[in-house]
């Protein structure tokens, strides 16, 4: 099999590590992966179909019979649910209470980091990004980066991003997601969120998208 280059990028939500991954996937001309997609895709679906999230089995059989794809269009990721784009629909704010009992299912992980492995490996190139990317899905990947940033500051990111989609929330309420995502994430039994030990860790608190990218695009430069 041939060696495909492989970017992994981890860490908590409002750390800029969607936004950096694309544009550090666009400049190398690589195929970006936004993992957390592929998870919110799986419970759009659960939520469309009235599945009971208490119902572990039924969860795990619906990750087995779905389809995702992602198409990385010129402005943004397009990700497509049994063949119908559902890009925005999983940005709902149900979506985001409910993605982190799916994610938490080590079924449903299994059959998703098989997803994530064939897309990253049947690419030329790849930025994966997600939280458990460079010690789970990808651990050999020539280069890992673990973006991390205030609490204050991810989730006035998070509320910014959504407010600017036109969702009606109020940032009390993004920081109560953004808490319980964090625990959630860090503390579950199955790929718990964590800096895999051989990941660079950037502090993004006061750094700018490009000031960002351009510092992962140096040390991958440099790396090769």
């Amino acid at each position: 099999m041939k060696k495909v280059s492989l970017i992994a990028i981890d860490g908590p939500a409002g750390s800029g590590k969607s936004t950096v991954a694309r544009e550090v996937a666009k400049r190398l001309g690589f195929l970006y992966i936004d993992t957390g997609a592929i998870y919110r895709a799986l419970t759009l679906k659960a939520i469309n179909e009235g599945l009971d999230f208490g119902d572990k089995e039924a969860l795990i059989a619906l990750s087995q019979r779905t389809d995702i794809e992602l198409e990385d269009s010129s402005d943004f990721l397009k990700v497509y649910l049994d063949k119908k784009d559902v890009s925005e629909k999983i940005r709902m704010m149900e979506v985001s209470r409910k993605v982190k009992i799916v994610a938490a299912l080590k079924g449903v992980r299994d059959n998703m980091v098989k997803l994530q492995r064939r897309l990253g490996r049947t690419s030329s190139g790849a930025v994966l990004e997600g939280r458990d990317i460079g010690t789970v899905v990808f651990p050999d990947a020539a280069h890992k980066f673990y973006l991390d940033a205030t609490f204050e500051t991810r989730a006035k990111r998070r509320f910014d991003e959504l407010k600017k989609k036109g969702f009606g929330i109020s940032l009390e309420e993004i920081k109560n997601d953004v808490e319980t995502r964090d625990k959630t994430d860090m503390t579950r039994k199955v790929a718990p969120l964590k800096k895999a030990k051989d990941a660079i860790a950037i502090d993004t608190t006061n750094m700018t998208v490009e000031e960002v990218t351009k510092k992962v695009l140096w040390i991958v430069k440099s790396q090769r």
